[in-house]
């Protein structure tokens, strides 16, 4: 038991802590509005995200237990800087959000990718896949600049994510949680799988549910007002937006809907809202945190952010 990770014995606290602390709230105020709305706002963020993370888990999984080391390195370019683009366009290829970018990416570093080139399909997958860009232009009917620019912008901040940690990553701030590489011999490969999904999918399940609930604080904690107060300027705008991705979490599948009811914002800011919110936000940072370490979630979601951010105002100022 003492060498379990730091990470293991936080999990096992909050889920003895937490549910009991709910029971008290709940029982005691549960009749109250604000406790109302935080409890469908956590829940709504936590249903969202559930069939992705089992997508990413399960995808996650099916990576290390059946896929060879050597059908990565023959589909990435063997150098790195040439890597990282066409790990980014390769999000086009997973339907889902966030929570199943961040196991996948962890798989494809434990099968031997470059750190570099899986951070950016991890950015990318959840901003420009399929069912993302037609969501976008189904909120923004008769807008297809708007659909253009989210994905140019989220394509932008996946690569120069990936080129800026060839440059300045360490391998120090990296801590994969990767159990094995590969098909071990003497292992069933469904065995493999179905204890590899069910390790990624507890372990990252205990994350997303303390992101939803931060998230759901803040919906609670913050009055309209304050929202209504940075519409006015331009860039307060753009930067208040992207706080508020952050903070809201709300899966990149249905964003684009929340971002078009903010009609008192200018266009540059609803992009910038849906370009930061499935690369950054509360439920993804404690995500990577738990996954990749804290020291690397602390500097890569930082990064992320105002990359994300200059990304949004460079497409959304030419095409918007």
């Amino acid at each position: 038991m003492s060498g379990w990770p730091r990470s293991w014995w936080l999990l096992l606290l909050g889920a003895a802590v937490l549910p009991g602390a709910a029971v008290f709230v709940l029982g005691r105020w549960g009749d109250e509005p604000a406790v109302q709305a935080w409890r469908t706002v956590c829940l709504s963020i936590a249903v969202q995200a559930l069939p992705f993370l089992l997508l990413g888990t399960a995808l996650s999984g099916a990576i290390n237990a059946f896929v060879p080391a050597r059908v990565f390195s023959r589909v990435l370019p063997k150098r790195p800087v040439l890597a990282v683009p066409v790990a980014g366009a390769a999000g086009v290829v997973l339907p889902g959000c966030e929570c199943a970018s961040v196991p996948v990416a962890n798989s494809l570093i434990g099968r031997g990718v470059t750190p570099a080139a899986a951070f950016a399909f991890l950015l990318s997958a959840p901003a420009v896949n399929p069912v993302v860009l037609t969501t976008t232009a189904i909120a923004f009917p008769g807008s297809p600049a708007m659909v253009l620019a989210r994905l140019l912008a989220s394509l932008a901040t996946a690569a120069v994510m990936g080129w800026l940690w060839l440059w300045l990553g360490r391998e120090e701030w990296l801590r994969p949680a990767v159990r094995h590489t590969g098909h071990r011999p003497g292992h069933s490969r469904w065995t493999e799988f179905r204890s590899g999904f069910q390790h990624d999918f507890l372990y990252a399940g205990g994350y997303v549910v303390v992101g939803a609930m931060a998230a759901a604080t803040f919906n609670v904690a913050v009055p309209q007002s304050v929202l209504d107060a940075f519409s006015g300027s331009s860039w307060l705008s753009v930067l208040f937006l992207a706080a508020l991705a952050i903070v809201l979490a709300v899966c990149s599948e249905a964003d684009a809907f929340l971002a078009a009811s903010l009609t008192g914002f200018s266009p540059v800011a609803r992009l910038t809202f849906m370009v930061v919110g499935p690369v950054v936000d509360l439920k993804l940072i404690a995500l990577q945190a738990g996954t990749f370490g804290r020291s690397f979630a602390v500097r890569f979601c930082a990064a992320t952010t105002v990359v994300a951010i200059l990304c949004s105002a460079l497409f959304g100022g030419v095409l918007l």
